[in-house]
């Protein structure tokens, strides 16, 4: 492991992958861009980790050393399944407690999805339980084709940040590139309304506070599979799963939605209760002893300056 913290490096990805979020969002917000074109645009900003990592590679001329591109699947298959799984399972977990404290919210029906949100694909369900199995197995397959926006945001904080910042200790590290990770998304959510819309209690400020703690938890679980696995590729997989699943528990919300409120609290794993599947996932990889310990391998060599 490097000995020292390598500011330079760690500054100069920050600067390029915040530059380029800053950039687009102020852009998008000026020429007030429809409502597909920021879709679109946001998913390109996905690659901006990836770009700003082989810019501060280049730049620094670190070369390409410890991409952690290595597949490992020998060793680190118990880590793909967790990636699958698991990231469904926290947001499933956490919309359930949401509705289980607001249980007037639950519409088995899904009613709101199908009239409100547009959802054809809710159909005529009325029996929530098979509805989300045969969903959430939907999901989890389409996340494997849709791993390239994942992958861009994963090659560029947990395959490169997360081992710059792992001389802190690897607790440090994990919460340290969750904080990160969520201020790149404020230009979004201040000027593009992202996760929380415009009209939300404490706006504009909540929001952005509110979305740092929901990425803690889940940066602590993507840590742990790249640590655990030697690989980026389970952190890539697990985050395509959760943008896949994420919207699942929103479709049995009994409509309307009060854009006061709502949006901070959940279903959804943005809102504070809706994050908590996150938090109980995360929670034992965070305290017990050696859960976020690097996986055994060749020593990383430190890159002349």
């Amino acid at each position: 492991m490097i000995s020292t913290i390598d500011r330079k490096r760690i500054y100069i990805f920050v600067g390029i992958a915040y530059a380029i979020s800053i950039a687009l969002a102020v852009v998008l917000f000026l020429t007030n861009a429809a409502t597909p074109l920021v879709t679109g645009w946001l998913g390109v900003l996905m690659f901006a980790p990836t770009v700003a990592n082989l810019y501060t590679r280049a730049i620094t001329r670190e070369g390409l050393s410890n991409t952690l591109l290595r597949p490992n699947l020998r060793r680190g298959w118990p880590f793909y399944l967790a990636a699958l799984f698991l990231p469904a399972l926290a947001i499933l977990v956490g919309g359930a407690i949401y509705y289980l404290l607001f249980p007037s919210r639950f519409d088995p029906s899904m009613t709101y999805a199908r009239e409100e949100l547009g959802m054809t694909a809710v159909g005529g369900a009325t029996d929530p339980w098979p509805f989300i199995i045969i969903q959430t197995a939907y999901a989890i397959a389409r996340s494997l084709l849709d791993i390239p926006g994942p992958f861009g945001e994963e090659f560029g904080w947990r395959a490169y940040l997360q081992q710059k910042l792992m001389p802190l200790g690897p607790r440090k590290a994990v919460l340290l590139v969750g904080a990160i990770w969520a201020v790149w998304h404020w230009p979004a959510i201040f000027f593009l309304g992202f996760n929380y819309g415009f009209s939300y209690w404490g706006a504009p400020v909540v929001g952005p506070l509110l979305f740092v703690w929901c990425l803690l938890p889940q940066s602590t679980f993507l840590g742990w599979l790249t640590l655990r696995s030697g690989s980026v590729w389970p952190a890539a997989i697990a985050h395509g799963v959760n943008n896949a699943v994420n919207v699942l528990m929103v479709w049995f919300f009994r409509g309307p939605m009060d854009p006061l409120l709502d949006p901070l609290i959940g279903p959804s794993m943005v809102g504070i209760i809706g994050s908590l599947g996150y938090v109980v996932l995360a929670l034992p990889i965070f305290f017990i002893p050696g859960a976020l310990a690097p996986t055994a391998g060749p020593r990383p060599v430190e890159p002349n300056n």
